[in-house]
């Protein structure tokens, strides 16, 4: 039996996962993109893991700056998350962070402030896998702000659902 790329892209559409922003700055350069595949790894010492595709600008800002932020977006954040994966009316080169309200904590990278949760890292290790990297950081500060949203966002099968109450 041969491998079907399309068979799993279509089975990996099942998995349901959190929406992220992603962030880093370098000197003035700020970006950030939208990102699902996240997740924690360790608590000693507290590590998470991003990917990223290698031809993003974040990916480059993160490995220039040697940190990057996670927001984690709640239900009703969906323009949040469209803005950062490129849909939308902005155009590439304007700062997505322009106009929205954005805070840093230790390493400097941009944390959006109506996130319902975030994590700022230090980079720790970066990984090649393939056409992405494979970011891991040290968690030097995290918060969880529920009252923003009290569920996450979740995409599944290429649309954003809520959870069943």
């Amino acid at each position: 039996m041969s491998f079907d790329p399309t068979r799993f892209r279509h089975t990996m559409r099942l998995w349901a996962t959190g929406v992220t922003v992603v962030s880093a700055q370098h000197g003035p350069l700020r970006r950030g993109t939208t990102v699902s595949s996240f997740t924690s790894v360790t608590l000693e010492p507290p590590l998470v893991l991003v990917c990223l595709q290698k031809s993003t600008e974040t990916a480059d800002v993160i490995h220039n700056s040697g940190a990057f932020a996670v927001s984690m977006l709640g239900e009703g954040q969906e323009a949040i998350s469209n803005r950062f994966a490129g849909y939308g009316d902005l155009p590439p080169e304007v700062d997505r962070f322009s106009d929205m309200d954005v805070m840093t904590a230790e390493t400097g990278a941009p944390i959006l402030a109506a996130a319902m949760g975030w994590v700022d890292c230090r980079l720790h290790a970066r990984q090649d896998a393939s056409t992405h990297w494979i970011f891991m950081g040290q968690v030097v500060a995290a918060s969880g702000q529920p009252e923003h949203a009290p569920y996450p966002l979740i995409y599944y099968n290429r649309e954003y659902r809520q959870i069943a109450r």
